[in-house]
């Protein structure tokens, strides 16, 4: 079976689907405190569904 390919979500997608505030989002990113993220060479953002679904997992983890 072919592996499937890693879906690439953009910020509006994540902050809608995790429920917070944009400003929130980009606070979190700016202090390094949010899902991993990679920058594209035209300067959009994506965050893998992997990485998304990790972090989500380490917050419960440590809560």
């Amino acid at each position: 079976m072919a592996k499937l390919r890693d879906e690439m979500l953009s910020i509006p997608e994540v902050i809608e689907e995790i429920g917070v505030p944009r400003a929130t989002f980009y606070r979190w990113r700016s202090c390094k405190k949010g899902p991993k993220s990679i920058k594209l060479p035209n300067g959009a953002v994506r965050i893998r569904r992997s990485d998304l679904n990790r972090w989500l997992e380490s917050l419960e983890e440590s809560a």
